[in-house]
């Protein structure tokens, strides 16, 4: 709570230095890395550009670049290390494009804010390749799959990244303010169609309640589907809690779009989980070794314990569920492996913060849309 006051007095500041920054913000574009491909090179030695330094960051993006116009995911765009070293450690089948993780997304945009800065026009031309690949990529029902299956793809909050990313080029927000019209006309076409499919998807329980959303929905049914073997159809609190953000965001939402919040959110509140907590455990060094993992989880029952809520719920029952490697469904956290169990995130907190934005989006206001973009 303290974090989000703290974005509501910063964005009512507007202060006047994050306007006259020149640098694009790196980790606003960027965030947090999920995994750094390169970190197997480190060492010692090891050379990282500055985050201010434009032209060496944006050199970076068009020397990883994939001739489809898009990026592999999960690279350090800071690591000064030739690029063909570091690809020559990842497997070829990885190096594919994605938008899995927030990825190409940020690349196009730091590409546009360097050339605003610049005038290169090796960075306007690379940004417009990477948003012919969004183009594309897009599904004809609106939607992106994912790396691992052919399916629209929520996992990790995709759909609704591409939605925030869309609504941006779509307004001409900077760093887009230099697109001409039909760049924009294009990205409000995308927009509208992957605003569309969201719509679509958005689970119904059995009696007829709006719910959240899966992690990835099949592309003609928009049911929830499989995803990877440990990935069953279900109802996701995470993807979910992320996702209905992006629709927050929305100015002036049609009657849709406001039931599918309110919905999502009151699927949210009534399946929380109270009384429980996860407890992580460090491994002896012979299980480490054999799982590959230094911790492992488990629950423990604690009435003082905040509420939280599972990752995966059944579609019809709305019970809490976990899986192995082999796709095999189970009931208690005990009950999956250690490599799993500590390697997939089950339990979380993820849509506290959500409440948060929540609460303002329903009083409406200036306030609200600019708190979810500083997010």
């Amino acid at each position: 709570m303290k974090r989000i006051i703290l974005i509501i007095l910063i964005v009512l500041g507007l202060s006047s230095q994050s306007f006259a920054q020149k640098a694009p913000n790196y980790d606003k574009i960027f965030g947090t890395l999920a995994v750094d491909r390169s970190a197997i090179l480190r060492n010692n030695t090891q050379r990282h550009l500055d985050k201010n330094d434009i032209r060496g960051i944006a050199d970076n993006l068009l020397a990883y670049q994939n001739p489809d116009g898009g990026w592999t995911k999960n690279i350090d765009w800071l690591d000064a290390t030739s690029p063909d070293t570091v690809l020559s450690h990842i497997e070829e089948d990885k190096r594919v494009s994605s938008f899995e993780n927030k990825n190409t997304t940020p690349q196009i945009e730091y590409l546009c804010a360097a050339y605003r800065i610049t005038k290169d026009e090796r960075y306007s031309e690379a940004a417009l390749r990477g948003l012919d690949y969004v183009y594309r990529s897009q599904h004809a029902n609106g939607g992106w799959r994912g790396i691992d299956v052919d399916a629209i793809c929520f996992n990790d909050n995709l759909m609704g990244n591409m939605l925030n990313f869309l609504n941006k080029v779509s307004r001409g927000d900077e760093p887009f303010d230099w697109f001409v019209r039909k760049d924009k006309k294009r990205a409000a076409e995308a927009y509208k169609k992957a605003l569309d499919v969201t719509l679509k998807c958005q689970v119904r329980t059995p009696d007829g309640k709006l719910a959240g959303w899966g992690q990835q929905h099949d592309n003609e049914t928009f049911l929830p589907c499989g995803g990877r073997s440990y990935e069953l159809p279900c109802i996701a609190s995470n993807e979910s809690s992320a996702l209905v953000i992006s629709l927050m965001a929305i100015p002036e939402p049609s009657k849709a779009i406001r039931e599918a919040i309110e919905g999502c959110m009151a699927w949210l509140e009534r399946s929380a989980i109270k009384g429980i907590r996860i407890e992580t455990i460090e491994l002896s060094d012979s299980m480490q070794a054999a799982t590959h993992r230094k911790n492992d989880r488990r629950v423990v029952k604690d009435d003082s314990a905040p509420r939280i809520w599972a990752r995966c719920y059944e579609t019809d029952t709305n019970t809490p569920f976990f899986c192995n490697r082999d796709g095999i469904k189970v009931y208690n956290l005990s009950e999956v492996s250690v490599e799993r169990r500590a390697g997939y995130g089950w339990y979380g907190y993820w849509p506290e913060g959500t409440f948060h934005i929540f609460e303002a989006w329903k009083k409406g206001g200036v306030i609200c849309r600019l708190l979810i973009n500083n997010m």
